[in-house]
């Protein structure tokens, strides 16, 4: 039996709830399969901020650097600011383990209405460069309280960070329907963007086959509601990648659905897997947290460990569910618990409860 070291960071809020049931699955996927897991649980959240005065501890990355995989289940609470979460704990991961590529992928299930009319065969995947561009550490503030304060950030865009990131949305493109479009704004941001359009196009001439074109941000945000069954794979910078992959979540039905992956594709460093769903303090501890975020990111952990099996037997358990019955959370307009959509997924994949 193959077997895996998962370090678990459960978090903040409803992290804590849909932690368990990803974990849940990945069990019961892993016994059809012949794959085991061992877990250490970390807890790295914003109540250890407010013990301890961070987020994680100054080793922290060094605690997890031999797992085979992390799965986050959220960050973020009242009373601690979402910039000192996020760079305290989700962007050191990212960066310390050139975790470049954020994977989302988009799919509207049978047995849920999109809000979008007509959203039925929407089946892409959104490429999100995931350690430089808009989200970089560089700039400041000056005067600061002052009537003329002043606040700087650049964007850092470099041709390995660029390059790297596009050739795997080609590769990616090529494996599915061999169709990428490129989210820019050469239009308006007069260096960054024409320097990514450039090595798109010159990656795009190494891969014939993938019909390759690029599209401005503004334009692309109003076709992902207008017509999101056109797409493949979307590539894009951090920012508009992350604007973009919500949007699309939200166009399959809402932002509990959706998960995503923290890849490190040379596999250099461990990878992390989060739902994007974030902590929504105002429905924790009250067990009706959207388990299917998480679940289908457990299914992107195990393709990623090299279980393709028991990946698109986690995803078809879903949409098992999602298609034979009507179980929903208080989200989805119904009225299942966390517990019970969870317990639903796992009688699907024949697994123990």
């Amino acid at each position: 039996m193959t077997s895996h070291r998962i370090a678990l960071v459960p978090g903040d809020g409803i992290g804590r709830e849909v932690t368990p049931a990803a974990r849940a699955v990945l069990d019961a996927a892993g016994a059809r399969h012949g794959v085991s897991f061992r877990y250490d649980e970390f807890d790295w959240s914003c109540e250890r901020y407010l013990a301890e005065g961070a987020m994680m501890p100054a080793d922290g990355l060094d605690r997890v650097r031999h797992h085979d995989a992390l799965f986050l289940g959220a960050v973020g609470a009242p009373g601690v600011p979402d910039h000192v979460s996020l760079w305290g704990l989700l962007i050191p991961l990212r960066r310390g383990f050139r975790q470049y590529v954020n994977l989302r992928p988009i799919r509207v299930f049978d047995g849920l209405d999109s809000p979008v009319r007509g959203a039925r065969d929407v089946d892409f995947v959104v490429v999100r460069e995931n350690v430089e561009g808009e989200y970089s550490e560089i700039g400041g503030r000056l005067n600061r309280g002052l009537p003329d304060e002043l606040a700087v950030q650049e964007a850092v865009f470099t041709r390995p960070g660029v390059t790297r990131v596009v050739d795997f949305a080609l590769d990616l493109a090529g494996r599915r329907r061999g169709r990428l479009t490129s989210a820019t704004k050469s239009n308006g941001i007069v260096h960054t963007m024409p320097f990514w359009d450039e090595i798109v196009a010159e990656r795009a001439a190494t891969k014939p086959e993938v019909d390759v074109e690029s599209e401005h941000i503004d334009a692309l945000a109003a076709k992902f509601v207008l017509d999101p069954g056109r797409y493949d794979v979307v590539v894009a910078s951090n920012l508009f990648g992350d604007i973009l992959s919500d949007l699309a979540a939200a166009v399959a039905g809402g932002i509990g659905l959706a998960p995503a992956a923290n890849l490190n594709p040379e596999r250099d460093f461990p990878s992390m897997f989060e739902p994007v769903h974030g902590s929504a303090p105002d429905i924790a501890g009250r067990g009706i947290a959207n388990p299917i975020g998480a679940i289908w990111t457990a299914a992107l952990l195990l393709d990623h460990l090299g279980h393709a099996e028991a990946a698109a037997g986690v995803e078809g358990a879903l949409a098992a569910v999602l298609a034979k019955t009507r179980l929903r959370t208080p989200d989805l307009g119904g009225t299942a618990t966390t517990v019970s959509f969870t317990r639903a997924v796992l009688d699907e994949l024949g697994g123990a409860r």
